[in-house]
Protein backbone atom coordinates (compact mmCIF):
# COMPACT_ATOMS: atom_id res chain seq x y z
CA UNK A 1 0.00 0.00 0.00
CA UNK A 2 2.81 2.10 0.67
CA UNK A 3 4.48 1.62 -3.01
CA UNK A 4 0.94 2.34 -4.30
CA UNK A 5 0.97 5.91 -2.43
CA UNK A 6 4.11 6.96 -2.99
CA UNK A 7 3.69 6.06 -6.85
CA UNK A 8 -0.13 7.74 -6.94
CA UNK A 9 1.88 10.98 -5.20
CA UNK A 10 4.60 11.09 -7.90
CA UNK A 11 2.14 10.55 -10.86
CA UNK A 12 0.31 13.75 -9.34
CA UNK A 13 3.75 15.65 -9.17
CA UNK A 14 4.26 14.88 -12.49
CA UNK A 15 1.53 15.71 -13.78
CA UNK A 16 1.49 19.02 -12.19
CA UNK A 17 4.80 19.82 -13.23
CA UNK A 18 3.32 19.42 -16.57
CA UNK A 19 0.32 21.40 -15.82
CA UNK A 20 0.67 24.78 -18.09
CA UNK A 21 -0.99 27.93 -17.61
CA UNK A 22 -3.36 29.67 -20.65
CA UNK A 23 -0.23 32.64 -20.39
CA UNK A 24 1.97 29.60 -21.45
CA UNK A 25 0.25 27.57 -23.88
CA UNK A 26 -0.45 31.38 -25.39
CA UNK A 27 3.36 32.01 -25.55
CA UNK A 28 4.13 28.20 -27.06
CA UNK A 29 0.86 29.11 -29.62
CA UNK A 30 2.76 32.46 -30.57
CA UNK A 31 5.89 30.62 -31.00
CA UNK A 32 4.77 28.21 -33.28
CA UNK A 33 2.65 30.16 -35.43
CA UNK A 34 5.70 32.70 -36.15
CA UNK A 35 7.84 29.45 -37.11
CA UNK A 36 4.80 29.15 -39.81
CA UNK A 37 4.80 32.41 -41.02
CA UNK A 38 8.04 33.36 -41.38
CA UNK A 39 7.90 31.46 -44.35
CA UNK A 40 4.65 30.00 -45.88
CA UNK A 41 1.11 31.67 -46.60
CA UNK A 42 -2.08 30.83 -43.98
CA UNK A 43 -4.86 28.78 -45.20
CA UNK A 44 -8.32 28.81 -43.30
CA UNK A 45 -12.13 28.80 -43.31
CA UNK A 46 -14.25 31.40 -42.51
CA UNK A 47 -17.46 30.97 -41.06
CA UNK A 48 -20.05 34.13 -40.67
CA UNK A 49 -23.66 33.37 -38.45
CA UNK A 50 -25.64 36.39 -39.68
CA UNK A 51 -28.90 36.80 -38.09
CA UNK A 52 -32.16 35.86 -40.31
CA UNK A 53 -29.44 34.82 -42.56
CA UNK A 54 -27.57 31.80 -41.98
CA UNK A 55 -24.31 30.97 -41.96
CA UNK A 56 -21.83 31.64 -44.94
CA UNK A 57 -18.43 29.29 -45.38
CA UNK A 58 -15.50 31.10 -47.34
CA UNK A 59 -12.30 29.49 -47.78
CA UNK A 60 -9.47 31.82 -47.48
CA UNK A 61 -5.61 32.17 -48.45
CA UNK A 62 -3.10 35.11 -48.08
CA UNK A 63 0.35 34.94 -48.80
CA UNK A 64 2.06 38.22 -48.76
CA UNK A 65 -0.03 41.27 -49.55
CA UNK A 66 -2.10 38.78 -51.37
CA UNK A 67 -5.46 37.31 -50.93
CA UNK A 68 -7.76 34.81 -52.68
CA UNK A 69 -11.43 34.20 -50.74
CA UNK A 70 -13.71 31.90 -52.26
CA UNK A 71 -17.36 31.68 -50.78
CA UNK A 72 -21.27 31.01 -51.68
CA UNK A 73 -23.39 33.73 -50.96
CA UNK A 74 -27.25 33.14 -52.01
CA UNK A 75 -26.74 30.31 -54.56
CA UNK A 76 -23.89 32.52 -56.11
CA UNK A 77 -20.45 31.00 -56.43
CA UNK A 78 -17.55 33.87 -55.79
CA UNK A 79 -13.65 33.78 -56.03
CA UNK A 80 -12.32 37.04 -55.29
CA UNK A 81 -8.45 38.12 -55.62
CA UNK A 82 -6.62 40.83 -53.71
CA UNK A 83 -3.31 41.86 -54.63
CA UNK A 84 -2.20 45.79 -53.99
CA UNK A 85 -4.48 48.26 -54.64
CA UNK A 86 -6.25 45.77 -57.65
CA UNK A 87 -9.34 43.34 -56.73
CA UNK A 88 -10.83 40.52 -59.17
CA UNK A 89 -14.01 39.47 -58.47
CA UNK A 90 -14.82 36.31 -60.20
CA UNK A 91 -18.80 35.69 -61.05
CA UNK A 92 -18.58 32.52 -61.53
CA UNK A 93 -22.70 31.77 -62.32
CA UNK A 94 -22.64 34.69 -64.70
CA UNK A 95 -18.99 33.90 -65.98
CA UNK A 96 -17.80 37.85 -65.47
CA UNK A 97 -14.86 39.21 -63.75
CA UNK A 98 -14.90 42.57 -62.93
CA UNK A 99 -11.70 44.43 -62.14
CA UNK A 100 -11.65 47.38 -59.42
CA UNK A 101 -9.28 49.70 -57.77
CA UNK A 102 -9.16 49.59 -54.40
CA UNK A 103 -6.89 51.30 -51.32
CA UNK A 104 -3.96 49.66 -50.50
CA UNK A 105 -3.64 51.09 -47.04
CA UNK A 106 -6.88 49.63 -46.28
CA UNK A 107 -6.87 46.13 -45.00
CA UNK A 108 -10.05 44.15 -46.01
CA UNK A 109 -12.19 42.36 -43.71
CA UNK A 110 -10.88 39.01 -44.58
CA UNK A 111 -7.32 40.12 -43.91
CA UNK A 112 -8.18 41.27 -40.96
CA UNK A 113 -9.65 38.52 -39.61
CA UNK A 114 -6.97 36.33 -40.39
CA UNK A 115 -5.01 38.91 -38.32
CA UNK A 116 -6.72 37.75 -35.43
CA UNK A 117 -4.51 34.13 -35.04
CA UNK A 118 -1.51 35.55 -35.89
CA UNK A 119 -2.04 38.30 -32.45
CA UNK A 120 -5.17 36.61 -31.15
CA UNK A 121 -4.65 37.38 -26.97
CA UNK A 122 -2.93 40.30 -28.09
CA UNK A 123 -4.91 43.30 -25.54
CA UNK A 124 -6.82 40.41 -23.45
CA UNK A 125 -6.71 38.45 -20.51
CA UNK A 126 -6.82 34.69 -21.20
CA UNK A 127 -8.10 31.46 -18.53
CA UNK A 128 -8.72 28.14 -19.65
CA UNK A 129 -12.19 27.44 -19.60
CA UNK A 130 -11.96 23.57 -20.44
CA UNK A 131 -9.41 21.11 -21.17
CA UNK A 132 -9.53 17.51 -22.94
CA UNK A 133 -6.86 14.97 -23.93
CA UNK A 134 -6.84 16.99 -27.37
CA UNK A 135 -7.19 20.54 -26.73
CA UNK A 136 -7.20 23.57 -24.36
CA UNK A 137 -10.25 25.59 -24.60
CA UNK A 138 -8.96 29.34 -23.75
CA UNK A 139 -11.67 32.37 -23.02
CA UNK A 140 -10.16 35.49 -24.14
CA UNK A 141 -11.82 38.58 -22.42
CA UNK A 142 -10.76 42.37 -23.70
CA UNK A 143 -8.31 43.94 -20.83
CA UNK A 144 -9.17 47.25 -19.31
CA UNK A 145 -6.48 48.46 -20.98
CA UNK A 146 -7.31 47.70 -24.72
CA UNK A 147 -8.73 50.77 -26.15
CA UNK A 148 -9.50 49.43 -29.65
CA UNK A 149 -12.79 49.91 -30.07
CA UNK A 150 -12.71 47.32 -33.31
CA UNK A 151 -11.66 44.57 -31.13
CA UNK A 152 -14.48 42.19 -29.67
CA UNK A 153 -15.14 41.95 -26.31
CA UNK A 154 -14.61 37.68 -25.59
CA UNK A 155 -13.19 35.09 -28.15
CA UNK A 156 -12.72 31.72 -27.88
CA UNK A 157 -9.82 29.67 -28.43
CA UNK A 158 -9.43 26.19 -29.41
CA UNK A 159 -5.40 25.23 -28.99
CA UNK A 160 -3.95 21.72 -29.77
CA UNK A 161 -1.98 20.10 -27.91
CA UNK A 162 0.16 17.71 -29.64
CA UNK A 163 0.69 20.57 -32.03
CA UNK A 164 0.00 24.06 -29.89
CA UNK A 165 -1.33 25.24 -32.95
CA UNK A 166 -5.12 27.20 -33.12
CA UNK A 167 -7.69 24.95 -34.23
CA UNK A 168 -10.59 27.47 -33.96
CA UNK A 169 -11.18 31.14 -33.13
CA UNK A 170 -14.82 32.41 -32.49
CA UNK A 171 -16.15 36.04 -31.30
CA UNK A 172 -18.91 37.66 -32.04
CA UNK A 173 -19.15 41.32 -33.59
CA UNK A 174 -22.07 43.72 -35.17
CA UNK A 175 -24.23 40.80 -33.90
CA UNK A 176 -22.72 38.37 -36.76
CA UNK A 177 -20.74 35.22 -35.39
CA UNK A 178 -17.55 34.50 -36.78
CA UNK A 179 -15.29 31.46 -36.23
CA UNK A 180 -11.85 30.77 -38.17
CA UNK A 181 -11.01 27.43 -38.45
CA UNK A 182 -9.32 24.51 -40.56
CA UNK A 183 -5.50 26.83 -39.96
CA UNK A 184 -3.34 25.58 -42.62
CA UNK A 185 0.06 26.61 -44.32
CA UNK A 186 0.57 24.86 -47.40
CA UNK A 187 0.05 28.17 -49.47
CA UNK A 188 2.04 29.34 -52.21
CA UNK A 189 2.34 32.99 -54.06
CA UNK A 190 0.58 30.83 -57.37
CA UNK A 191 -2.68 29.87 -54.92
CA UNK A 192 -3.21 33.65 -54.06
CA UNK A 193 -1.97 35.30 -57.61
CA UNK A 194 -4.74 35.93 -60.62
CA UNK A 195 -3.93 35.00 -63.31
CA UNK A 196 -6.36 35.95 -66.84
CA UNK A 197 -5.14 32.59 -68.06
CA UNK A 198 -7.03 30.52 -65.70
CA UNK A 199 -10.05 31.50 -66.81
CA UNK A 200 -11.11 31.21 -70.53
CA UNK A 201 -14.01 31.84 -71.94
CA UNK A 202 -14.72 34.57 -69.29
CA UNK A 203 -16.00 37.96 -69.80
CA UNK A 204 -13.12 40.51 -68.15
CA UNK A 205 -14.70 43.84 -67.38
CA UNK A 206 -12.51 46.75 -66.34
CA UNK A 207 -14.26 49.09 -63.63
CA UNK A 208 -11.05 50.53 -62.51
Amino acid sequence: MKRISTLLLFLSLAVTAFAQTAEEIVARMDEVMEKYESSEGIAMTMDMKIPLLGTFSSSVKSYGDKLRMEMDVKGEHMITYVDGDTEWDYHVKEKVIKIKKRDASKKSQEEENMKMFQSATEGYDVSISKETDKAWYLRCKKSRTNTNKDDPKNMDLVVAKDSYLPISLSTKMYGITITMRDLGFDVTDQDVTFREADYPGVQIVDER
